[in-house]
């Protein structure tokens, strides 16, 4: 299967899930506990960012690296996922 197969493959699998228990469930079998933490982690932080918290509050709330908040404000600038999401789940009030 090629890479771009493998991800839209990835993406219908993550798509097809119904509640956050099988989002869970998914979650613990593709990574491991650290790799989800790590997920978690970065999603915290882009919250924080898009709310309007400065890299030192980020830093003094979540305890990341200055090189962490960094990539993430990148994405959350550059790239759409973040945002995306963020913007989803607040209009969901899945996220407040």
């Amino acid at each position: 299967m090629e890479a771009n197969t493998k991800r839209k493959v990835l993406a219908q699998a993550i798509l097809a899930l119904e509640t956050e228990e099988d989002c869970n469930l998914l979650l613990e079998d593709l990574c491991t506990i650290k790799e989800i933490e790590d997920m978690a982690h970065r999603f915290e932080i882009a919250y924080l960012l898009s709310q309007g918290k400065t890299f030192i509050d980020v830093e003094k709330l979540t305890g990341a690296s200055s090189a962490t908040i960094s990539r993430v404000n990148r994405c959350l600038k550059h790239g759409k996922g973040y945002r995306n999401s963020i913007e989803k789940m607040k209009k969901d009030h899945t996220l407040e």
